[in-house]
């Protein structure tokens, strides 16, 4: 009996138990291979040439559009230059000639990157690729995953690498509905295959990453995405020696041509689709690849009568009134969004004239500054944070600030360099917070979001709806105050509806419901969380009420209803925006200068015979005309509003004689002082609205010329080249 295992060391396996347990597992992983490449076949071509299409819905359940039509034209290996060759192994598999036909270690990381959630990464090399590609589908389970593991082996062990390659270049997807390397080389640039050069190659083996995203037609702010994706490629021939350092270094990015959409994308069509399928990736409901295997019914939230109400408001108001004669008129765009606050759905996208002329939707690019409509985000930020002056008083409606044009911003005692030029230079001595959006001072903000602070209005920003990673949002101290971020037409939209819906943010969707065959596909929860408290969203909105019944964005009025907004002009008046709300619905309006050639922003000086454009010329009218639109024969509804403890009452405007003596940091040496324990908000209820809705929306005015902005600066140099360079123009609204 002394050779039996007692005590602790009965739990623990003999070394024959872990032995035999080994070379089971062992067993069952030979057996599993062995059966899995007897069992699996070289299956025929898949449905993937044939693709279905995916139709696209109005919300009413109507058509919108569908695609799925496949532009393909094979070549051969021998037309394709051997730059360009090199190009795509150099950016997917640089060892694809001496490796096997599959990699597991590569494999067994990427799945590990994409649970740990550092990426989702396929770990295929080109015969997988193009296994997934030309026989299978794009679905992502587990099943499909194996048969591409064996059928790779098989195909390696039957085909030549030459012969994979040239399938493999002309079954990927290139964007622009381009299949294969002979319609993404005439997509592009208007050549075949066999005449690119190796800078385009490399363009075209970039576009594989990520075919939507890396097209700069289509999304120009990506422009330092795409050029570090063509420098990995070449950089990588130069590596492997397929390439000479010194050519490397002398090849320029090559420019595209624009996209030509399908004649069933033209119009809105075109737009809507693309942002839907941005959607969809984006929430990672859909990925690229796989919507792309058609068959998919999207129903989304866009409803037709306000999309067309959109289209007829735009064009009434701009569009009809260019001319071709004036030089400036031939660069002007537009986008617009508007969304149900309630609901989040998106219920109206303008993208631009065309899709088939105008590729880059105006509604969701982000590139342009958003000028003064970022204000209220400031004023937001500092009721959420109970923020005070330099001085120690609280910021509310009613607090004085020091307007004179190009102030010295202050920051605990010291100057910060930075002093921002109002719109046409104009000084307004001492003025509340409340007069100071109606007429959009820039002197007063800027000194504001110094006293908030740029995290905290950074943080209010994305708590909002704007996206943490918007191109230059909080990048400098002062100027993020005057709207020098760029983020899109419905990103904006998205913050405005959340202040309209008191503060609570619901993440917008474009998708109500999306089928394919009997199955339908989980779409994410969008849950509703309270971004800032209510008081401080509807004290912001308070404040934007004066904006439209007296300030810049008076003639929003023509919707017929009590709203909320504000104007706002980019640098330069290269855009002119106006965003607002009535409580049902919120709406962004953009109107934007770019040149039709080389696509660079321009001023808008000019446009449509106004000398210049503000925010409270086209896109107010357009958005008082598509709101009325858009809410007819619904009844008329205000606001009902709790502010915060001491923004019930506004102040008068200061006079010379009696209005308080600001401080040198702006405000006032005496002002509001609530404490944070202070009085119970007081509610504001319902009131009968102040404007009757017109049967007709009126005319606009043509305002009194005007002269640009001067391009005096500051007497104290700011900080940064950059924003030295964004000071030296007022922004206004």
């Amino acid at each position: 009996m002394s050779g039996q295992r007692t005590g602790w060391r009965r739990v623990i396996p003999t070394w024959r138990t872990l032995l035999g347990t080994v070379l089971l597992f062992l067993l069952l992983v030979v057996g599993g291979t062995i059966a899995g490449y007897l069992l699996v076949g070289i299956p025929p071509a898949n449905s993937a040439a044939k693709a279905q299409s995916n139709i696209y819905l109005y919300s009413d359940g109507s058509e919108l559009a569908h695609d799925g039509e496949v532009n393909r034209q094979n070549v051969t290996l021998s037309q394709i230059p051997k730059s360009v060759q090199r190009a795509v192994l150099a950016a997917e598999d640089r060892d694809f000639y001496a490796e096997s036909a599959v990699d597991p270690a590569a494999m067994v990381r990427a799945a590990w990157n994409t649970v740990t959630g550092k990426g989702k990464q396929s770990g295929s090399t080109i015969t997988q690729q193009y296994v997934k590609n030309y026989y299978l589908g794009q679905e992502q389970t587990l099943t499909r995953k194996a048969k591409e593991f064996f059928i790779a082996i098989k195909l390696d062990r039957e085909v030549s690498k030459d012969n994979i390659l040239e399938g493999y270049l002309n079954s990927s997807y290139y964007g622009r509905n381009a299949y294969g390397i002979q319609a993404a080389a005439r997509s592009y640039y208007g050549r075949d295959a066999e005449q690119l050069t190796t800078a385009q190659g490399a363009y075209l083996a970039s576009l594989l990453n990520a075919p939507s995203a890396y097209d700069l037609t289509a999304h120009p702010e990506n422009r330092a995405r795409v050029l570090a994706r063509w420098s990995y490629v070449l950089d990588g021939m130069v590596k492997k020696k397929w390439l000479d350092a010194g050519e490397r270094a002398a090849l320029e990015f090559p420019t595209t041509r624009r996209a030509k959409p399908s004649p069933g994308l033209s119009g809105q069509r075109g737009y809507l689709v693309e942002a839907v399928k941005n959607y969809l990736s984006d929430h990672h409901i859909l990925d690229e690849d796989t919507l792309r295997g058609g068959g998919y019914r999207i129903t989304t939230t866009i409803a037709k009568k306000r999309q067309n109400a959109f289209v007829k408001a735009v064009n009434t108001r701009v569009m009809d009134r260019l001319d071709d004669d004036r030089k400036v008129d031939r660069s002007v765009r537009a986008g617009g969004a508007s969304i149900d606050p309630a609901s989040g759905r998106v219920v109206a996208l303008y993208g631009g004239i065309d899709y088939a002329k105008q590729y880059v939707n105006g509604a969701t690019r982000r590139d342009y500054q958003v000028g003064s409509t970022f204000k209220p985000i400031v004023f937001a930020s500092a009721v959420q944070h109970r923020s005070t002056t330099q001085d120690g008083a609280r910021i509310t409606p009613n607090t004085v600030y020091d307007g004179t044009n190009k102030r010295m911003t202050i920051s605990h005692g010291r100057p910060t360099g930075f002093a921002p030029a109002n719109e046409d230079d104009r000084s307004y001595g001492p003025i509340t917070v409340t007069e100071a959006t109606d007429k959009s001072v820039n002197a007063v903000y800027a000194q504001m979001g110094i006293d908030v602070g740029p995290a905290k209005v950074k943080s209010t920003a994305i708590a909002l709806g704007i996206p943490a990673g918007t191109p230059s949002l909080a990048s400098a101290e002062g100027a993020v105050s005057l709207g020098t971020a760029t983020p899109s037409v419905l990103d904006m939209t998205q913050a405005y509806a959340t202040l309209a819906q008191h503060g609570t943010h619901r993440p917008y969707t474009l998708v109500d419901k999306a089928t394919r065959g009997e199955e339908e596909i989980e779409l994410p929860e969008r849950e509703e969380t309270r971004a800032i408290p209510r008081t401080a969203a509807d004290t912001t909105t308070s404040v934007l009420r004066g904006v439209v019944d007296g300030g810049t964005g008076t003639a929003a009025q023509g919707a017929g209803r009590p709203a909320a907004g504000k104007t706002g002009t980019a640098e330069e008046d290269k855009a002119a925006w106006f965003a607002g709300y009535t409580p049902e619905l919120a709406t962004v309006v953009a109107v934007l200068g770019q040149n039709p050639e080389s696509a660079a922003q321009e001023p808008l000086y000019g446009a449509g015979g106004l000398s210049r454009v503000n925010g409270g010329d086209y896109p107010a009218q357009i958005w008082a005309d598509y709101t009325a639109a858009a809410l007819n024969g619904r009844p008329v509804r205000d606001f009902d509003l709790q502010l915060e403890a001491g923004a019930e009452s506004a102040s008068p405007e200061p006079s010379s004689s009696d209005s308080p003596s600001p401080s040198a940091s702006g405000s006032p040496s005496t002002g509001p002082t609530d404490s944070p324990t202070g009085p119970t908000p007081p509610t504001v209820g319902p009131t009968p609205p102040t404007v009757t809705p017109p049967t007709t929306p009126p005319l606009p005015s043509e305002p009194a010329p005007t002269t640009p902005p001067t391009d005096d600066v500051p007497t104290v140099q700011p900080q940064s080249d950059e924003l030295w360079r964004q000071m030296r123009w007022g922004w206004g609204g």
